[in-house]
């Protein structure tokens, strides 16, 4: 089964997606819409899945570092209601603190220029999320 994992902003959606045995993510695109314009992201991503034939998402949940939710994880249950309000897709909240940070240092550690840093950050945020869950399903 195909997972996609998703990394919301308020203007962009990092989007991975897994392999069909749900073992290994791989970095998707950014989509990109107006700011917090969620309804035009949820259908566009329930558009995808559909076409992926994707039954699950793994939707990164942003907590402050004392495990608190505030107004950015409110937002991550919100989509995930909109989601499910469009499709029978499953969606799966994961605790995404200190991805971005991982991603951060990855790409710097591995000389990507500072636009293609910034132009992948989201999609690669997402394949961290979506990797996380996919290791944690299987040990």
């Amino acid at each position: 089964m195909k997972y996609v994992g998703l990394d919301l902003g308020s203007r962009t959606l990092g989007i991975a997606i897994s392999d069909e045995l749900g073992m290994l993510a791989r970095a998707c695109e950014t989509y990109r819409f107006n700011d917090d314009d969620y309804d035009s992201a949820s259908k566009y991503i329930v558009d995808f899945c559909n076409k992926e034939k994707v039954k699950k998402i793994v939707l990164g949940l942003p907590k402050h570092m004392n495990g608190d939710e505030g107004i950015r994880a409110n937002i991550s249950h919100e989509f995930a209601a909109r989601i499910k309000a469009l499709s029978d897709i499953e969606v799966i909240l994961v605790d995404e603190r200190l991805t971005t940070v991982m991603v951060d240092r990855a790409m710097l550690s591995g000389n990507m220029s500072r636009k293609n840093r910034k132009e992948k950050k989201d999609e690669m945020a997402a394949v961290v999320i979506l990797q996380n869950y996919l290791d944690s399903q299987r040990f």
